[in-house]
């Protein structure tokens, strides 16, 4: 099959012919119809401090995906998945044996291995994965988006983390999963949704998506929109998405005093934090990495199927979609920031025509 391959250490992937993968009693084979590209795949491209540390080449890469059931293990137990059924993956593959596991807190489980960084990713014509990890779409479904499950479920298990309905949230950070934040506090009735970046486009991503109010933060500060949208007493929540030093400090200084923080965004080195002021204001600051396994997967199918204005707020972050064979001009895109998510095909025939 063909698969995008990190095949040695260092700089660089190749669109190359590996083995097919094989179906292990507890597994499910996938064909791949479409995936997502995501900042990982970029570092791991880049081959940057963080994936010279943590990947072992040769890899196949990818994690966001959504594709078809083509065979199932012997030991799959029956009506969970079937041959036919379209899945998109959970890319946390969890042990099942420590703690958090067997007190049902998968997403805790200190053991995660990653699908597309620990082992081979899902930027292929098939993969392989634990039935388990396998969540099973409703037919119909748009595959683009069932493809960027795994981004719509860390903003959804950010953005849910506390009742919405009626508080002033603000979200720093306008990257893909901002943006979808942003169109889930929406949905989950929050009265004024403020996004912060420093890249108009994406700021424009987040007011089509739901924002009330859009912060060039090179140009204008968080303090404005509050007093240009009468708010008091600064913001109940607050979604940190940026992993910018400067964003959080902005971000803690307009918290109303109880107020609660769902950092998910990734600094690229340690920063200060003004402890006294989250002491003195009493704020709660959680960190947040993945998703709950399947508590959130739930609540996505359940929103996106009650909520059309979420469809499209959702389905708005995916700017560009192109064949998997075109994958050189996705990172560039990509690392460019001109975009939303930028989502592969990877239907047979794409990749096969470039490989000719």
């Amino acid at each position: 099959m063909r698969a995008l391959v990190k095949p040695t250490p260092g700089p660089g992937l190749v669109m190359t012919e590996v083995p097919e993968p094989s179906c292990g009693a507890g597994d499910v084979l996938v064909r791949v119809l479409r995936t997502g590209v995501c900042g990982t795949d970029l570092h791991i491209h880049d081959w940057d401090p963080w994936a010279a540390a943590t990947i072992r080449a040769p890899l196949i890469v990818g994690h966001e995906f959504y594709g078809e059931v083509v065979e199932v293990g012997a030991e799959v137990p029956a009506g969970t998945v079937a041959v036919g059924d379209r899945v998109s993956g959970e890319g946390h593959i969890v042990c099942g044996h420590c703690r958090s596991c067997r007190a049902g807190r998968r997403h805790l489980c200190i053991n995660t291995i990653g699908i597309g960084v620990n082992r081979d990713g899902a930027f292929a014509e098939y993969v392989v994965l634990p039935a388990a990890n396998a969540y099973v779409q409703p037919p119909g479904l748009d595959p683009d988006l069932a493809a960027v499950f795994d981004p719509f479920g860390n903003a959804t298990h950010t953005a849910l983390q506390w009742p919405m309905v009626g508080e002033d949230v603000l979200i720093t950070g306008a990257g893909p999963i901002g943006v979808m934040a942003a169109a889930i506090a929406r949905h989950a009735g929050a009265r004024y949704v403020v996004v912060t970046d420093l890249s108009d486009y994406r700021l424009g991503l987040a007011a089509a998506a739901g924002a009330d109010v859009t912060i060039n933060s090179g140009r204008s500060r968080v303090m404005e929109a509050q007093r240009s949208l009468g708010m008091r007493q600064g913001f109940d929540i607050a979604l940190e998405m940026s992993g910018a030093p400067r964003a959080v400090e902005e971000l803690i200084d307009n918290m109303t005093h109880g107020g609660r923080v769902a950092l998910l965004g990734l600094p690229k080195e340690p920063y200060p934090i003004d402890w006294a002021k989250v002491i003195t204001h009493m704020l709660t600051i959680r960190g947040i990495y993945g998703r709950e396994m399947f508590e959130t997967w739930y609540a996505m199918g359940a929103m996106l199927q009650t909520s059309p204005e979420l469809v499209r707020g959702i389905s708005s972050v995916i700017t560009h979609r192109l064949p998997a064979h075109e994958w050189e001009a996705a990172f560039t895109i990509a690392r460019s920031g001109q975009c939303g998510k930028i989502v592969l095909n990877w239907e047979v025939e794409d990749v096969r025509t470039a490989a000719r």
